[in-house]
């Protein structure tokens, strides 16, 4: 790593580390990526542990050797003064709501869904838990349904930290069984990401 360099250990399959790769081309950060195996163990080495005891990625190392862990908090730190989290203090906090919501109110049904079929193989053994969390995760639709329909991005009229934090994993939610053709606010909204001129898709395997 070069010492003006970020590095970002992450799964190019998942939402979480999707973020930061979205989020990295939309303001042009140059970042150094370090594939991570997430079924083979490779959070759980003593080495990786070192770095993030908590066993998760995203993780971000920082040029002075500091590590930053969760998704969300990268989010924050790495658009902090860019067009991507400004306004007022109660413009950013309606940012925040949004990505706390998609970590509390989303992210454990929807994200785990697409876990339970895409990574671990739609196995039958899953199929109850699978089933339990279809209820909260079309709620979380629901609602954001209802905010797209009011304004185009989820917390105003512009493109920030909360949408790439709820596109993440909403976008992908029909390999987790959700039917995001009941959506049509979504819809436009998906479009509208995938639309901007700095957008990169995720990786498909």
């Amino acid at each position: 790593m070069s010492p003006k360099e970020l590095k970002v250990y992450g799964d190019s399959r998942s939402g979480n580390c999707y973020k930061i790769r979205l989020l990295c081309s939309e303001l042009s950060l140059d970042y150094d990526w370090q594939e991570v195996d997430i079924l083979a163990g490779e959070t759980r080495t003593p080495q990786f542990l070192e770095m993030n005891p908590n066993g998760r990625i995203p993780l971000l190392e920082l040029p002075d050797g500091r590590f930053l862990p969760e998704s969300n908090a990268i989010l924050y730190y790495l658009a902090d003064g860019s067009e991507l989290f400004h306004g007022d203090s109660y413009a950013r906090a309606e940012i925040l709501q949004w990505m706390f919501f998609e970590q509390y109110s989303h992210e454990p049904y929807i994200a785990t869904s697409r876990f339970l079929v895409k990574y671990l193989g739609d196995l039958p053994e899953h199929q109850e838990k699978i089933a339990e969390k279809r209820a909260a995760g079309y709620n979380a639709l629901d609602i954001m349904e209802q905010q797209l329909g009011r304004q185009p991005f989820m917390s105003g009229t512009y493109f920030n930290i909360a949408d790439i934090a709820l596109y993440a994993y909403t976008h992908v939610a029909d390999e987790g069984g959700f039917e995001l053709h009941r959506y049509k606010n979504i819809g436009a909204w998906m479009q509208r990401i995938c639309e901007r001129p700095n957008y990169v898709p995720m990786a498909s395997q």
